[in-house]
């Protein structure tokens, strides 16, 4: 039995899905301290049980039959938590895994201190105190869609044209791949082996070079000034407002980047067969990655799971923008989706026709296809059908329509329609979806919400009353 402390952290997540997906059929058990939040987010033959860190009796409880035993749980003050109760946790942990028989524990700390000079304890120095073979694995900078330092750097690039470099902007380190990390935690599960290994992707670059390939492969221009000062307590400040990312977070990745230092990897790259890939396949791979998980969503899962919309510009799912309205209708999905799938050509768009015929020529002016092409076929869709100046991307007949925007835009734009069948008729749902690129991507976006927001509202009720002639059939 695997055990996993901080399985709904970003790391923890990640292995678990990990774990869940190997062909080995491991068992996994995740301790968690409100286990309903956690159970509908795992496979069916993965345990869920209910324990605190700070509780000895149920860690002895959660680790009984546990033959490695993994601690993600963030250390340094995260989740409001100070570092006293992080070392009390830690240590609490490996006490209770050698009284319960574990073999090994493999934790995750970081490289990079605020205090050079005395750095802290890691998680890992605080296990190896219960006298436990712990294998810890310490690394720079995560790269992956919802990691610290990859949300700080998308925000810094797709909201700032211009930026001031920062003297920790310049400290060189070896990023890598969020892949790359779980591999290295899943290996360690066979590996008879313990001590700290050092984990890195190939080649070394600064925060700042990392910007500047993120801007790249974006298709962005950043031009960077640097400037002498270091200046971490202000540059945290600044980041946590014009980043997402709250002040002591943002501390965490500054800290750091204050020393350079040379990583000695040697140790994991003959001990281990996992072979870490450079910083532009691992930012390529995270924006894949995002595109594949937010085209399988189910928006009325997520976004019923994001809690109360904000109250102008919609809810934001990594790096996109979601406008969404939804509408119940006293009729069965097969009905409810008949306007969908007829959508576009000489259907038209229900209501408010004359605002899509001037986006349409306003697209033509811009070089784009305008509202020329119309639909392949009035009722029949498949992907890679044309529908005006949208493209299928997806068809779930009487139940799901994504399209693709092949319009002059700032960005990647969807719109989906979906169908979700009730005890008591449909729900039909529309969704705008934007990916912006920069700033220019951001203003498109909030000059459009309202009129996406009156726009939908119309659009639904137009195409309820579309269904309403064939209910008597």
């Amino acid at each position: 039995m695997i055990l996993i402390a901080g399985a709904s952290g970003y790391v923890g997540g990640r292995l678990l899905r990990a774990l869940e997906s190997s062909p080995e059929r491991l068992g996994v058990r995740c301790l968690a301290r409100h286990p309903d939040y956690l159970r509908g987010r795992v496979a069916s033959t993965t345990e869920v049980v209910q324990g605190d860190i700070f509780d000895p009796p149920s860690l002895h409880a959660a680790m009984q039959d546990v033959e490695v035993a993994y601690y993600l749980v963030p250390f340094g003050g995260g989740d409001g938590q100070s570092e006293d109760e992080d070392r009390r946790a830690a240590l609490a942990f490996g006490a209770a895994a050698r009284r319960a028989g574990v073999r090994r524990l493999i934790c995750l700390g970081a490289l990079g201190s605020c205090a050079a000079d005395q750095p802290a304890a890691s998680s890992g120095d605080l296990l190896r105190q219960s006298g436990m073979p712990v294998v810890e694995f310490r690394a720079f900078i995560i790269i992956g869609s919802g990691s610290l330092g990859f949300e700080m750097l998308r925000s810094l690039v797709e909201r700032l044209p211009v930026l001031l470099v920062p003297r920790w902007m310049s400290t060189k380190t070896q990023p890598i791949a969020i892949e790359d990390l779980v591999a290295y935690l899943v290996e360690a599960l066979h590996c008879e082996c313990e001590g700290i290994f050092e984990i890195g992707g190939t080649g070394r670059v600064s925060y700042s070079e990392l910007m500047q390939e993120y801007a790249r492969i974006r298709g962005l221009r950043l031009v960077q000034f640097v400037v002498p000062l270091a200046a971490p307590r202000l540059s945290s400040w600044i980041l946590g407002l014009i980043t997402p990312l709250y002040a002591r977070a943002v501390d965490k990745v500054i800290c750091s980047l204050q020393q350079e230092r040379e990583m000695n990897d040697s140790p994991a790259r003959d001990v281990f067969a996992v072979r870490p890939r450079g910083v532009r396949e691992a930012i390529e791979r995270a924006l894949s990655n995002e595109d594949r998980q937010f085209a399988e969503t189910r928006w009325s899962d997520a976004l019923s799971s994001t809690g109360p919309e904000r109250e102008f510009g919609g809810v934001q799912f990594g790096s996109r923008l979601v406008e969404s309205q939804a509408l119940h209708v006293p009729y069965p999905p097969a009905q409810a989706f008949q306007p969908v799938r007829r959508i576009g050509g000489a259907t038209g768009w229900y209501d408010l026709n004359w605002l899509w015929r001037l986006r349409g020529f306003l697209d033509v002016l811009m070089g784009g296809v305008g509202l020329r092409r119309g639909r392949r076929h009035p009722e029949e869709l498949v992907p890679g059908d044309t529908v005006d100046f949208w493209r299928v991307e997806a068809y779930e007949p009487d139940r799901l329509l994504r399209l693709f925007a092949d319009m002059k835009l700032p960005g990647r734009a969807w719109l989906q329609l979906e169908v979700e069948g009730l005890a008591s008729g449909s729900i039909l749902r529309m969704s705008a979806i934007f990916d912006p690129i920069g700033i220019l991507g951001l203003l498109y976006w909030y000059s459009l919400y309202p009129v996406h927001k009156v726009m939908f509202g119309r659009m639904l009720r137009a195409m309820a009353r579309e269904m309403a002639p064939a209910a008597g059939s």
